[in-house]
């Protein structure tokens, strides 16, 4: 029953849009003439980015800009003008500065913040009790961004009823080609971002540029990344610390999440002048996490010089005495002994911004004996 009726709530939205596309149509016959060839629209600059891999942007005469994440094209058309006509095959276009979003990628709730952009945002995927981001749960509770569903099962008719734009998407969508599919047919763009992608933490924050093409504020976006380059130049330029360091959390099962050591937290310990430490089989795979055995681990970060645990799943512990709660085979370790343990807030995951705070952190860590809390990471009792 339920199947039958979002068939037909998707069948009443398709004839809803139908009926806007026909309007629309003769609206823009009636004002004149369809907007510029693509092919005659001459290059004005480039944004290629200082360490993302995942995107690049060229703009274009007229204020249009064509962005690439991985392999889908973006055409960024000025609002109020007319969409080029003999775009790219396969190239969504998006109106900007947007408005009325649908963001389900949570990482991407940062860069709205960072940018001032909070108003940008109509929809979330993610209701207020699933954000950390005490801006983010506000907007949810106050009625300023209203839920409007998981990325898989989103409310259509909210978001037509709500004037949707745009839906910011993780590469989870994917799993889900039907949703996306149909928020398209409803004359909603996708933009599926890859900012998780990126193993280098400062190529994480320089994804807050894509979001400044999107929200019409690149200049600040662009500040606002050299200002936090500028604030880690100290760290990078010094000599490595030293210090071996492990991060990880305990299953429900007992065993171990650990990060690959081509993962982005492996390489922000690395930049902070540490060693990471974690079991590598040497096998190619784009999978930033895994989890092992407590034996294999014990055999990995025994003699690690710190021990960082991984609050993101099942909360934060304070004390030395909650870690051995959940597994007491990690009071034979060195970090244990010597009281060098930490973990991380809970929040550091929805903050792609705070890559610099939370490498300053670890810096700390590394260098500081007196050091037993930052902005992200704090020592336990």
């Amino acid at each position: 029953m339920r199947a039958a009726k979002r068939i037909a709530l998707g069948a009443a939205c398709a004839l809803m849009l139908t009926g806007c596309a026909a309007q629309g149509a003769q609206e823009i016959a009636a004002q004149g003439a369809p907007g510029p060839s693509w092919d005659s629209l001459s290059p004005t600059g480039k944004l290629v980015p200082e360490y993302a891999d995942e995107f690049s942007a060229t703009q274009y005469e007229g204020g249009y800009t064509l962005l690439q994440i991985g392999e889908a094209q973006y055409v960024l058309c000025p609002r109020g003008e007319q969409p080029p006509t003999g775009l790219p095959e396969g190239a969504a276009v998006i109106e900007t500065p947007i408005e009325n979003a649908y963001l389900t990628a949570t990482s991407a709730m940062d860069y709205f913040i960072s940018l001032d952009s909070l108003n940008a945002l109509a929809f979330s995927g993610t209701n207020a009790d699933g954000w950390y981001l005490p801006e983010a749960r506000q907007a949810l509770q106050t009625g300023a961004i209203a839920y409007a569903g998981k990325y898989s099962a989103p409310d259509y008719e909210m978001l037509l009823q709500g004037g949707c734009g745009v839906s910011i998407q993780s590469t989870m969508i994917l799993h889900s080609p039907d949703v996306k599919e149909q928020l398209e047919r409803l004359g909603i763009p996708v933009l599926v971002e890859r900012s998780s992608y990126e193993s280098d933490p400062l190529a994480r924050m320089e994804w807050i540029k894509v979001y400044g093409l999107l929200l019409d504020k690149l200049p600040q976006a662009e500040a606002i990344f050299a200002q936090k380059v500028a604030e880690l130049q100290p760290v990078l330029q010094q000599p490595a610390a030293g210090g071996t360091a492990a991060f990880f959390y305990i299953t429900s099962s007992g065993a171990v999440n650990v990060r690959r050591p081509n993962d982005y937290i492996a390489r922000m310990i690395g930049m902070a002048g540490g060693e990471y430490l974690a079991p590598d089989d040497g096998a190619e795979t784009a999978r930033s996490t895994e989890t092992i055995q407590m034996e294999q681990f014990y055999e990995t970060a025994h003699d690690a010089d710190y021990l960082i645990y991984n609050s993101t799943i099942d909360g934060e512990v304070r004390t030395v005495q909650e870690l051995l709660q959940k597994s007491t085979v990690l009071a034979d370790f060195a970090a244990v002994k010597t009281g060098r343990v930490y973990c991380t807030s809970k929040n550091f995951f929805q903050e792609p911004m705070s890559m610099a705070d939370f490498l300053l952190d670890v810096h700390a860590m590394l260098t500081d004996p007196d050091f037993t809390a930052g902005k992200y990471l704090y020592k336990l009792s």
